[in-house]
């Protein structure tokens, strides 16, 4: 008599053996012909004694101290990526603007084109009239624009002296008490110590290290941006090809969408800047106001902000020119404000017309973390990257979730 630890008669495993010998082999009932059906890889029994192997990693990493040493290996190589693309994030972001860049240069490139012109030299013609503006702006404006900021800093306590004798400032006086007073002698009291001079110098200093390393950068990403123009075409068939093929069409389509949008709005931003800069300065002129070709580079750098640039310096603007003339700063208020209307309802629809429409929430976040990350680049950057985001889950993520039932 035999019990249940112990093996099981011979015969019986036999006969079991059999069994499972006949459920993966037959005979054919039309031809007569054997068959015989082999099991499937994961299905063949391990050795004796032995797990397989699809579960051998596993129920290894289920051991405390292997799970721990993984664990610990993974937070490695996550710390080791994250030290090395901080190391490197300096040449990412100059990566990422050269790309851009590319990209808003491209439609100017593919309007040549349209007429006839090889790309090749279409890309020359670009670079040659974006090296002259840059070299006439860089030789023309900046070192006239350096001593305005001197002289600002120096005429700051003079200027808040004349104004402190304006009608305006005793209604506005009036109007919010000792607030403002004791604001304007607060800024009086800075300026006109020199030791805050120096400091300010000093800031200068670094300042002048920051413009020295953002020139070098500058001329990176032209470098890059050249490169990346050149080969663009070459860039979005190889990107278009990684997508399977039943796809790829929609991909190419998808991907020329994109960077359309891209380079259409980013080249309709610069535009729109340079407008904005243009009438900052004829206006600044005619009223005889101080230091027109400053505020048009001002004008320039905050314009390039959505949404909120324009609204931005026109508060700038308003208040350097109350300290000159209050009247002649109503006058520009009122004449820069028409100007904010006429580019919103007449220029943005004209400029921006290639461009994917974002909801104004979305603009707004997009510029806070965009400006948050990366500066003023970053907020110009960040709205066509949400777009395109808004264009991938519209024509991929939404029709899918339509296909389930």
């Amino acid at each position: 008599m035999t019990t249940s630890n112990e093996s099981p008669d011979p015969l019986r495993r036999d006969a079991r053996a059999a069994l499972a010998a006949d459920a993966t082999a037959g005979t054919d009932a039309a031809t007569g012909d054997a068959w015989h059906v082999d099991p499937a890889p994961d299905e063949v029994a391990a050795p004796a004694g032995e797990a397989p192997a699809s579960h051998t990693m596993w129920a290894n990493v289920n051991h405390p101290f292997a799970l721990g040493l993984f664990l610990t290996l993974g937070g490695l190589v996550a710390f080791a990526l994250g030290v090395a693309f901080t190391n490197l994030s300096t040449v990412v972001i100059y990566i990422v603007f050269a790309l851009f860049a590319a990209l808003g240069l491209d439609p100017v490139v593919r309007w040549l084109e349209a007429r006839g012109v090889k790309r090749a030299w279409g890309i020359v013609i670009v670079y040659t009239a974006f090296a002259v503006v840059l070299v006439a702006v860089l030789w023309l404006i900046i070192p006239t624009v350096v001593r305005q900021i001197a002289q600002f800093i120096t005429d700051l306590p003079q200027m808040i002296a004349d104004f402190e004798q304006t009608a305006f400032y005793g209604w506005l006086e009036g109007m919010l008490g000792d607030p403002i007073e004791l604001l304007l002698h607060e800024i009086q009291q800075f300026f006109s110590n020199p030791a805050n001079i120096a400091a300010i110098g000093g800031g200068f200093l670094q300042v002048g290290a920051t413009i020295a390393t953002t020139i070098s950068g500058l001329i990176i990403i032209l470098v890059l941006s050249l490169y990346f123009l050149a080969s663009l075409p070459i860039m979005k068939q190889s990107f278009n090809r990684l997508a399977p093929a039943r796809t790829r069409a929609k991909v190419a389509g998808m991907t020329d969408q994109i960077t359309d949008s891209i380079g259409g709005y980013l080249m309709g931003m610069v535009i729109l800047a340079f407008c904005n800069s243009i009438v900052t300065l004829i206006l600044f002129l005619a009223l005889r106001l101080p230091f027109p070709p400053l505020m048009a580079v001002v004008a320039f750098s905050l314009t390039l902000i959505p949404l909120v640039g324009s609204v931005l310096f026109w508060i700038v603007a308003s208040v350097v020119a109350l300290f000159a003339n209050p009247l002649s700063a109503l006058i520009f208020a009122i004449l820069y404000l028409i100007y904010m209307q006429l580019e919103a309802y007449v220029l943005t629809p004209r400029v921006m017309n290639r461009t994917i429409s974002v909801p104004g929430a979305l603009v707004v976040i997009g510029a806070l973390v965009g400006g948050t990350l990366l500066g003023l680049l970053g907020a110009l950057v960040a709205i066509p990257v949400t777009a395109s985001i808004l264009l991938i889950i519209k024509q991929v993520v939404i029709p899918r979730q339509d296909a389930k039932v």
